[in-house]
């Protein structure tokens, strides 16, 4: 090879690999025209899992819960057992956001022990499909819903049911991608929900153990006509 074609050679591998690293370092879009796009959902953002750092406004202490509902984006935080009585017993929201983080994603149904809405009349339920979320187009039947026994989703500890990894080495959330939540909505409408990171940003990845959460991004689309069309193409 001739020493005026290496270093142009050379120059041509480097470009090439600046692009390729620029593409990984970019998050797809979520946007489809259809679905409703949240990002940085602030959650209890003042709470701490371990001792927060020097000049930290972070407390250590337990994250507050919030609710979210659906059909207009509505957050409500629950601070205290007047909280509770008054906005967690009803249908008035469908999923609720609690534990480390806000992380553990739960539905509003009032038949299932342990759950934030046990004892009211919510409807909601959950199934898992490990699919893409553009490639979920129908949701199944009540009866693959009552009978999954899923809650909530949270940290895969090995069940298949959560939404992202935790390494107890680094402390550090990973989300898991081709997996979507089919919900059943509080009110018993069908959608789906993609749950895509939990830091500030949407980073691509995360190796800051003090990166700035709980700010939620997630996607969903609601059938708002009753029926089990779930398609968002």
């Amino acid at each position: 090879m001739s020493c005026v074609l290496r270093p142009l050679l050379f120059t041509c591998v480097g470009i090439l690999l600046l692009v390729a690293c620029k593409k990984d370092d970019v998050a797809p879009s979520l946007e489809d025209g259809k679905s409703t796009v949240v990002k940085d959902l602030a959650g209890d953002t003042l709470a701490s899992i371990g001792d927060p750092p020097a000049g930290s406004v972070k407390e250590k202490r337990s994250f507050q819960l919030f609710t979210f509902r659906l059909s207009d984006r509505k957050q409500q935080f629950v601070k205290d057992a007047a909280d509770s009585a008054a906005y967690l017993k009803n249908a008035d929201w469908d999923l609720a956001f609690t534990n480390e983080y806000n992380s553990l994603v739960a539905i509003n149904n009032g038949t299932a022990t342990g759950t934030p809405g046990y004892g009211g009349p919510g409807q909601g339920a959950m199934v898992v499909i490990e699919k893409y979320y553009d490639q979920v187009t129908e949701a199944p039947s009540d009866e693959v819903f009552n009978g999954s026994g899923i809650t909530a989703a949270g940290w895969d500890a090995g069940n298949g049911n959560g939404w992202y990894f935790y390494s107890r080495q680094n402390h550090i959330c990973v989300p898991i991608k081709g997996r979507t939540f089919v919900i059943r909505t509080a009110a018993g409408l069908y959608a789906k929900l993609e749950l895509v990171n939990i830091y500030l940003g949407n980073p691509p990845q995360v190796t800051n153990l003090f990166w700035p959460a709980p700010y939620l991004t997630f996607r969903y689309y609601v059938a708002e006509d009753g029926s089990r069309n779930l398609s968002t193409r």
